[in-house]
C-alpha cells in the first residue's frame, strides 16, 4: 500500500525523465550555464563591469594566446565592493594593462614594448589563409625596435595623487621625488609617502607582471573572449528567464479566461492572438521596441516577453476547454467555489505539464530573438557583451585577418544553449505523455 501511494504521477514523471539521457545532459548543461551566469564576475579572468578591459595591441588573437601582461596602477580611488556587488556588477580594475613583447627596469623607471606579431607568425598566419605577407594590414606591423612607454616605478605600483600639488614644494612633477634610494610620494590621500627603490622594484616583478592565456583569444578591441562569452551567457539565461516569466503570466491569464468564460471574452482574445500570431516574431519584437523608446535591458525583456505569450495562451485555452466540463470542476462549482480558485486550484495543476513544455521552448525563442536584436543594435548595447553583439561585432570584421573564432565561438554558445532547451523540451513533452502516465500505473 505505501508502495501505492508513493507512485503518484509526478514519481512516473521524473523515472521517465531521468531515463531520457539527452534531457538530462540537457539540463546538466542547463543548470551548468546557469551557475557560470550567476557568478560569473568571480569565474571570469576579466572581471571588470560587462567584461571591458582592453589591450588592442593584441585585438583578434587566436585561443590559447599566451602573452605577458605589465599592469600599471590606476591614479584613482577604487571603492571596496561587497560580494552582492560584485556578484551582480563586477570590480572596478585597479590596474592599465599591457600586452608586451619586452619590458625592462633601469632605476627608478620601467619600459615597456607593446606586444607585435613577429614575422614568423605572420608568415604562417599569411600562408593558412592564402594572403600574402606584404598585403597584411598594419595591425600585423612588425617587431618595433624602441621601447612604447616610460613609467615611473613608484607610479607603475602605488596609486599616486592625480593631480599637481604643491604638498612636496615646487620640485617637478609635484606628486613624487627621488632622493638617492627613496622615492618620497603623495599618495592617492595626498599624504607623504616613503619607499626604497629596490623595494619598488621588487614588488612591480612580483605583482605587476604576469603570464596570461587567453584560452578564447581576443575580439577586435582585444577583450578576453572567454570573460564576454560567460558574461553573455548571463545576460541571454537572464532575458529568456525575464521573458518567459512575462509570457507565462500573459499567456496563462488571457488563455484561461478566454478557455474558462468563452462568449465574447473567448471571441476578443482569439481575434488577438490572431493579430499577434499573424507578425512575424522579429518584426513585433522590433515594432516593440521602437514603440518603448529606450535602450535599456528592460525594454529587451518586454519586447521578447510580449511576442511569445501567445503559443500558450492558445495551449492553455485548448486545455481549459477540455477540462472545465469534467465532473471534479462540476463538483468544485457545486461547492460553490469562485472561478478563480477553480481555475487556479483545480484546472491548472492539471495543464501543468504542458506550461513547463511551452516555457522550456519559449526560452529556448527567447535567447534566438535576443540574439537578432542585438545583431541588429536594437537589443543589449554595447558595451554589455551578449552573443548577438559579439556576433554583430565579428561580423564587422569578417573581411580581416584573425576573425574566425569571433563569430564561430559565440554561435556555439548560443546554439548549445538552445539546443539543451529544445531538448530538455522534448524530454519534458515525452515524461508528461499521459499516455506513458497511464501505461505505468498499469
Amino acid at each position: 500500500m505505501r508502495e501505492e501511494l508513493q507512485n503518484t504521477p509526478s514519481y512516473y514523471v521524473r523515472q521517465k525523465l531521468k531515463g531520457n539521457s539527452l534531457a538530462m545532459i540537457s539540463l546538466f548543461i542547463i543548470l551548468l550555464a546557469a551557475l557560470l551566469g550567476l557568478f560569473a564576475y568571480f569565474i571570469m579572468p576579466d572581471n571588470s563591469p560587462n567584461a571591458n578591459e582592453s589591450m588592442s595591441e593584441i585585438r583578434k588573437q587566436y585561443p590559447f594566446f599566451k602573452a605577458t601582461i605589465v599592469k600599471i596602477v590606476l591614479n584613482k580611488e577604487i571603492p571596496q565592493v561587497s560580494f552582492w556587488q560584485r556578484l551582480i556588477g563586477g570590480v572596478e580594475p585597479q590596474y592599465k594593462s599591457y600586452a608586451v613583447s619586452d619590458f625592462r627596469l633601469d632605476n627608478d623607471s620601467v619600459f615597456i614594448r607593446l606586444y607585435v606579431a613577429s614575422i614568423e607568425s605572420i608568415k604562417s598566419r599569411s600562408a593558412s589563409t592564402g594572403i600574402a605577407a606584404d598585403t597584411l594590414s598594419s595591425e600585423s606591423a612588425f617587431y618595433k625596435p624602441v621601447y612604447d612607454h616610460a613609467f615611473s616605478l613608484v607610479d607603475a605600483t602605488r596609486a599616486i595623487y592625480p593631480i599637481p600639488s604643491d604638498k612636496l614644494g615646487d620640485i617637478y612633477p609635484g606628486n613624487f621625488y627621488i632622493k638617492g634610494d627613496t622615492v618620497v610620494y603623495l599618495d592617492i590621500d595626498e599624504q607623504i609617502r616613503k619607499e626604497s627603490i629596490s623595494r619598488l622594484r621588487s614588488e612591480f616583478l612580483q605583482n605587476n607582471v604576469e603570464q596570461r592565456i587567453f584560452y578564447l583569444g581576443t575580439d577586435r578591441q582585444g577583450r578576453d573572449m572567454l570573460s564576454k562569452v560567460i558574461l553573455g551567457t548571463r545576460i541571454s539565461l537572464l532575458i529568456g528567464f525575464a521573458s518567459v516569466l512575462i509570457s507565462l503570466f500573459l499567456g496563462v491569464l488571457l488563455g484561461a479566461i478566454a478557455g474558462y468564460f468563452g462568449g465574447i471574452a473567448d471571441h476578443l482574445i482569439m481575434w488577438l492572438m490572431t493579430v499577434v500570431w499573424s507578425i512575424p516574431s522579429i518584426m513585433l519584437v522590433i515594432a516593440i521596441r521602437m514603440a518603448l523608446g529606450s535602450k535599456g535591458l528592460w525594454v529587451v525583456f518586454v519586447a521578447v516577453g510580449l511576442t511569445t505569450w501567445v503559443e500558450i495562451a492558445r495551449i492553455v485555452r485548448g486545455e481549459i476547454l477540455a477540462i472545465k466540463e469534467k465532473l471534479f470542476i462540476e463538483a468544485a462549482r457545486a461547492f460553490g467555489y469562485s472561478h478563480w480558485r477553480i481555475i487556479y486550484r483545480h484546472i491548472l495543476p492539471n495543464i501543468f505539464g504542458s506550461i513547463v513544455v511551452l516555457a522550456s521552448s519559449n526560452f529556448a525563442t527567447a535567447i534566438i530573438l535576443e540574439a537578432g536584436m542585438s545583431f541588429l543594435g536594437i537589443g543589449v548595447q554595447i558595451p554589455t557583451p551578449s552573443w548577438g553583439n559579439m556576433i554583430y561585432e565579428a561580423y564587422a570584421t569578417i573581411n580581416s585577418l584573425h576573425c574566425e573564432h569571433l563569430i564561430v565561438i559565440p554561435c556555439i554558445g548560443m546554439g548549445g544553449l538552445v539546443l539543451a532547451f529544445n531538448f530538455l523540451g522534448s524530454g519534458l513533452r515525452d515524461a508528461y505523455d499521459p499516455k506513458m502516465l497511464v501505461s505505468k500505473n498499469k
